[in-house]
């Protein structure tokens, strides 16, 4: 997974400016101050893919200044990128969250109906393995259940990551966000590995959207949520999302 990125004494004054005005996706990192979401469409491309819809904000213009104006088709580097605005309902004074998105994003590509994709976050830097596996036609929903022993992060970070519950066939069973201690510890496997969710998954498109669409607000955070509408799926289709485990 991702490393810390290393900073010199002084941070580049355009760094700064894209942490205040841009998407993280789009803070410029690397030696080449490239987007940040550049490496990740580099791995999609590496690991496969070739066609990317990115769920833009109403008003972030950044990534379409970059990747390419039209609405889709725009060509990078090989990939055939295309976009969807999650648009900010009446009442509301933000975007209501990851499910909305996808689903605003699937609503606009109805051509993928009876077929399958995969979903990521896009500040997150998920490996070309991890890519790979979302790839594989075994399953007609699937996850990466990463081993939370072995990811790169502070472990005042890692103990917020959601965690995962399975079955013996490993069969998602339940996502637990901002899990207690009790939480964890019984999400520990026979191997004594505690598997999280770094919010990367394979779902078929008619099965998954009508929980985008039904999926409830969060209590407190307002927001719909991806995971939360994976988990309805999962417990109202025993066994259709398969959970890959992934040290890494």
């Amino acid at each position: 997974m991702k490393k810390p990125v290393e900073f010199k004494e002084t941070v580049d004054n355009r760094l700064i400016d894209d942490s205040n005005k841009k998407t993280k996706s789009m803070i410029r990192v690397g030696q080449n101050l490239r987007p940040f979401l550049d490496y990740l469409l580099y791995n999609a491309r590496e690991s496969g893919y070739k066609e990317i819809l990115i769920v833009i904000g109403e008003k972030d213009d950044s990534i379409k200044k970059y990747y390419g104006e039209k609405d889709s088709s725009n060509d990078f580097y090989g990939l055939s990128i295309s976009y969807a605005v999650q648009k900010i309902p009446s009442g509301k004074q933000k975007p209501i969250g990851t499910a909305d998105a996808l689903y605003q994003g699937l609503l606009s590509k109805k051509e993928w109906q009876k077929d399958r994709f995969t979903v990521c976050n896009s500040d997150n830097l998920y490996s070309q393995l991890a890519l790979k596996l979302m790839l594989k036609e075994d399953h007609q929903n699937s996850m990466v259940d990463y081993d939370r022993n072995l990811l790169e992060f502070d472990i005042d970070r890692i103990v917020k990551f959601a965690v995962t519950i399975k079955n013996e066939g490993n069969y998602l069973v339940d996502i637990i966000e901002k899990p207690t201690e009790k939480e964890i510890e019984k999400a520990r496997d026979k191997q004594g590995i505690i598997g999280v969710s770094m919010n990367i998954f394979n779902l078929q498109y008619d099965m998954i959207l009508p929980f985008l669409e039904r999926v409830p607000y969060h209590p407190v955070r307002q927001e719909k949520e991806l995971p939360e509408a994976v988990k309805m799926l999962a417990n109202e289709f025993p066994k259709s999302v398969f959970a890959y485990s992934l040290a890494e």
